[in-house]
């Protein structure tokens, strides 16, 4: 049985999942269309068409059903609203590695996590390395290429 856990994202991600649930929603009626034009041909065992747009159905409907999930369980955090001296949620966080050189991360829900963009997810190795620490501290994170150290040096909630 799934859990009922609230979903913490940012409203950007939040919008972007209805965006998402929009598209899929709007893509079922063209679905049943072309699955009802490939049954128009006739012997079902063997059209291709058929099959695909079946498959199509069954992807979009999994999709739908995770997002509605998601969507249902959201807890959007503004990180404007928030403060503090401690690294949390929606906290933008420079970090000093240990050849000196500054990293900023800003720490975000599963769905919006892109690590070129400086965005990582809550539950990634390093974020749950840094919640709870504060400016001054320094951490050691095992990631898959290794063990790296980071100091960190300022926490902003942006």
């Amino acid at each position: 049985m799934a859990t009922m856990e609230k979903v913490p994202m940012l409203a950007e991600g939040y919008e972007r999942l209805t965006a998402d649930l929009k598209v899929l929603r709007d893509e079922r009626p063209k679905i049943v269309e072309a699955i009802e034009e490939a049954r128009a041909h006739g012997d079902l065992s063997e059209n291709a068409e058929y099959h695909a747009a079946k498959e199509r159905q069954g992807q979009v409907e999994a999709m739908i059903g995770e997002i509605e999930n998601m969507v249902s369980r959201a807890q959007i955090i503004d990180p404007a609203t928030l403060s503090g001296d401690k690294i949390i949620f929606g906290a933008t966080v420079t970090l000093i590695d240990d050849n000196d050189k500054p990293i900023r991360y800003q720490i975000v829900g599963q769905t919006e996590a892109d690590a070129n963009k400086g965005r990582i997810s809550y539950s990634s190795p390093l974020a749950r390395a840094l919640i709870g620490k504060q400016v001054g501290d320094d951490i050691e994170v095992t990631v898959p290429s290794g063990e790296k150290f980071y100091h960190v040096e300022k926490i902003e909630f942006i």
